[in-house]
């Protein structure tokens, strides 16, 4: 099996220096975005080209109206996928119906590097904190299971996050990764590696019951 790399993003990674980190561990430079989280919003595909196209082979994945024939080999072809935020639930339903999971989960197997911030965080995990239902912040159980626990982004980001997350967890909820934005939680196969921030003074936390322990990162 090739080496495993999952770069898992607390949000407003895309245009930073995680992009460089990212680049750094693949094999080649194509990488493909994903944007089926925000409805496949122009914004965001203009922008990952603004930022990608002058340093790699740049591409997206659209889903409307279908997905390209051959999704599994299309997928497995590239050196870095990466997921764009949006509404976690929605996306995993459409990605469920095409088979991108199973393509997902080859690819990754196969060494691409597969990377995201905020929706693009959270879906690797077993379970995660989502506004996917709402505003009022839901533990979503079925995530692609890449990565074991679960997973919470914009830690510092927004105001409702980090206690919802704890009293979850504390609750019942699988214990699991939170991240602040900017951070960058690295695994190599299901375990973590490297905390990195674009930022400074940011930092991950092991959310388990009745604990949170703190990560610091380090600034690219």
């Amino acid at each position: 099996m090739a080496e495993r790399h999952i770069v898992a993003m607390g949000g407003y990674g895309l245009g930073t220096a995680l992009d460089d980190y990212i680049l750094g561990l693949a094999r080649g430079r194509r990488v493909c975005f994903v944007p089926t989280a925000s409805s496949e919003d122009d914004s965001f595909v203009v922008r990952f080209y603004s930022t990608f196209a002058p340093k790699a082979e740049a591409s997206h994945l659209s889903f409307f109206p279908w997905p390209p024939e051959d999704l599994r080999r299309f997928v497995c072809s590239q050196d870095v996928i990466y997921v764009g935020g949006g509404n976690t639930a929605n996306m995993l339903a459409i990605w469920r119906v095409h088979g991108m999971d199973e393509a997902l989960r080859e690819a990754w197997e196969q060494g691409v590097v597969l990377c995201g911030s905020s929706a693009g965080m959270i879906c690797w995990f077993e379970a995660a904190l989502t506004d996917s239902f709402g505003p009022q912040l839901e533990g979503m159980r079925d995530g692609l299971g890449f990565l074991p626990g679960s997973a919470c982004p914009h830690y510092d980001g927004e105001e409702l996050r980090r206690p919802r997350y704890r009293q979850l967890v504390d609750d019942g909820f699988p214990a699991g990764w939170a991240a602040e934005d900017g951070v960058g939680l690295h695994f190599e196969g299901t375990e973590l590696a490297e905390v990195v921030s674009a930022l400074r003074g940011k930092r991950a936390y092991r959310v388990e019951p009745g604990s949170e322990t703190p990560h610091d990162a380090r600034e690219l």
